[in-house]
């Protein structure tokens, strides 16, 4: 393998994720690529990921003339590029799509479980209760509300369409037309009808000021008796304390693998109820998983390298609602 253009790269993350992400077999292939430095100042390709306190604003964009581009190995770039990177004319690459294939299967996952009430039955299990055959339930015919059709909302809605349960699929998102939503396999719909209707809510939106406590007291009450949230996005769509008095009262199930806050302090109430399941924001790659963002970015340098397009390519207007 040759270096098509010659680039400088510098990687920018905790060095306990980079050794996670980019093992030295990552590291001599971006070395195929690229010619490896220790400044942002001489780099024209930073490669960033979780751990990184990197910020390219204006100032720090000043103090580094040759950079052209950025290769973000996680998902969102929120907290890394701020307006003066489009103002340059970087070009900005996330490995978003990898990501979202976990964290999709997570949330189906959890849809599936959700769609057997599966969280009562268990404890019900431990309790010494043997369900009877008449009082179980199925999957078959529920009403799956989506809430985002986001890379990861848009494969839950794939899996949602092509499962033999033969789900009811409404999705609410502001910037999908009905007739999009129909190829998607769902039915568009506003936030209270989504809520009011579905027997499972799965949250796929980004924390914007407009998403922020989406799901309010207001519409966790429209929300029928034994339905579930699922949340694999952020905490802060969710207003804890309405949910934490559903939860409490029996009559409302969740799943949330992001909390507001996050992480919960000791003894706080959705650690305690039986009919709550907590996971600590493990949904997105994972272990060796993440092996496939460190590959992806290593690939997007290549293509760069090349003068090919880059496939985890970021726009203005995508970057202002990431999540």
């Amino acid at each position: 393998m040759t270096v098509a253009t010659e680039l400088r790269v510098w990687v920018a993350m905790g060095k306990r994720h980079g050794a996670a992400i980019l093992p030295p077999q990552l590291l001599e292939r971006l070395a195929a690529w690229a010619t490896p430095v220790e400044s942002l100042a001489d780099a024209d390709v930073v490669v960033t990921g979780w751990g990184t306190t990197l910020v390219l604003d204006e100032e720090t964009l000043a103090a580094a003339p040759r950079l052209r581009a950025l290769v973000h190995t996680g998902g969102s770039v929120r907290t890394i590029v701020t307006s003066a990177v489009w103002e340059r004319g970087l070009t900005v690459s996330s490995a978003a799509d990898v990501n979202a294939g976990p964290v999709a299967e997570f949330a189906y996952a959890q849809i599936t479980l959700a769609a057997k009430r599966a969280l009562g039955t268990a404890a019900g299990y431990r309790a010494g209760r043997w369900p009877a055959f008449g009082a179980r339930e199925g999957a078959d015919g529920r009403t799956v509300g989506v809430v985002g059709a986001s890379r990861i909302g848009r494969r839950v809605l794939s899996r949602l369409h092509g499962s033999e349960a033969g789900y009811r699929i409404l999705l609410y998102d502001p910037y999908v037309s009905a007739v999009d939503a129909k190829r998607l396999g769902a039915e568009l719909t506003d936030i209270h009808t989504l809520c009011a209707t579905s027997s499972i809510v799965t949250l796929h939106a980004p924390e914007l000021p407009e998403t922020r406590r989406l799901l309010n007291a207001e519409r966790l009450a429209l929300m029928p008796d034994g339905a579930t949230v699922v949340n694999t996005a952020r905490g802060a769509l969710v207003d804890t304390d309405a949910l934490v008095r559903e939860c409490a009262s029996g009559r409302l199930d969740a799943f949330l693998d992001v909390t507001d806050p996050e992480p919960l302090p000791a003894g706080h109430a959705l650690l305690t109820l039986p009919n709550v399941f907590l996971t600590p924001h493990i949904a997105g790659c994972q272990g060796d998983e993440v092996r496939r963002l460190g590959a992806f970015a290593v690939d997007e340098v290549g293509r760069l390298a090349r003068g090919e397009p880059l496939l985890g390519a970021i726009r203005r207007e995508e970057w202002a609602r990431m999540a």
